[in-house]
């Protein structure tokens, strides 16, 4: 009888291995979060991603701002790098213009009216997921709430307002005469006009209060446990630092000004809608009388 060493099925074989094995190096990604391609992401790995309008671009972002090769990003090492590509808007990285620099994470890149944000090769998926989020609740030009979560958040704000009898009051800000600056100086000067009055407005804010984004050139603000004489108190502080501030569209020193108005949570103003609506009306007549001013809804 052959032994149990004998049989084939049996035999052991010792293979030599190549040791542990090492992970590559996880790549890094940039995500469109404003403007054209919303939400497209490319990988930045081994290979050099090009950023443009062309559609053979690796990030293809079809708008007229954007340069058909508008940038390059590639990996050089343990860092990440970005390099313009003489586009007709220069390509920028957190407000400043570059022709070459080096990327951390977090940081902004605008493309004529497009903003990406670099995402590092730290937890990339996971920060993916989050900037996906943010993309869904946050105004990407100025970091405030965008209008759907302003309208969910209010409701909610307003139910526990009711419940606990409560004050509550709306804020409606609306920019005077913006149209004319982006007709005559184009939307990016436009766009960094509305990101002032956004850092403006962060200023001015308490952190229970809930500000926000929710038209082109129009701004919200929620403010819980607050009355309309305090709501008036703080319109018009931000009115008049707003008024203060020097903008410079197209190199040009100037003032804008911001009209406001204001409303109460009632019985009758319940909602969000209705809140928004009375708000909506005392704004107009702030404008129709003239601008810069702050009107209440009674």
């Amino acid at each position: 009888m052959a032994s149990k060493d004998d049989n084939p099925a049996t035999t052991q074989r010792t293979l030599l291995s190549a040791g542990p094995h090492r992970a590559a190096p996880r790549s890094a990604c940039v995500v469109v979060i404003h403007g054209e391609g919303l939400g497209r992401r490319a990988d930045v790995d081994e290979g050099a991603v090009v950023v443009g309008r062309s559609q053979e671009a690796d990030l293809h972002i079809p708008h007229k701002s954007v340069s058909r090769e508008h940038c390059r990003i590639w990996r050089e090492g343990d860092e990440y790098r970005i390099r313009d590509l003489q586009s007709t808007n220069p390509t920028r990285v957190n407000d400043h213009a570059i022709e070459e620099t080096g990327l951390v994470d977090g940081d902004h890149i605008t493309l004529g009216e497009s903003i990406l944000k670099f995402i590092s090769h730290s937890s990339v998926e996971a920060r993916y997921h989050e900037e996906i989020y943010q993309l869904a609740t946050q105004d990407s030009l100025t970091d405030l709430h965008n209008r759907r979560h302003f309208i969910e958040m209010a409701d909610k704000e307003i139910a526990r307002a009711m419940r606990h009898q409560r004050m509550l009051t709306m804020c409606i800000i609306d920019v005077d005469l913006f149209k004319p600056v982006n007709d005559r100086y184009g939307h990016i000067s436009g766009d960094n006009v509305l990101r002032q009055i956004a850092a403006v407005l962060r200023r001015h804010v308490r952190s229970d209060d809930f500000a926000a984004r929710i038209g082109g050139e129009e701004f919200a603000v929620l403010l819980p446990e607050c009355d309309i004489d305090a709501a008036y108190g703080f319109a018009e502080r931000l009115r008049v630092a707003i008024a203060a501030v020097e903008f410079k569209p197209g190199n040009e020193p100037q003032t804008i000004t911001v009209s406001i108005g204001i409303t109460a949570m009632t019985p009758e103003r319940d909602t969000c809608s209705r809140m928004m609506a009375a708000a909506d009306a005392a704004l107009y007549r702030a404008k129709s009388q003239g601008r810069n001013r702050v009107c209440i809804e009674d």
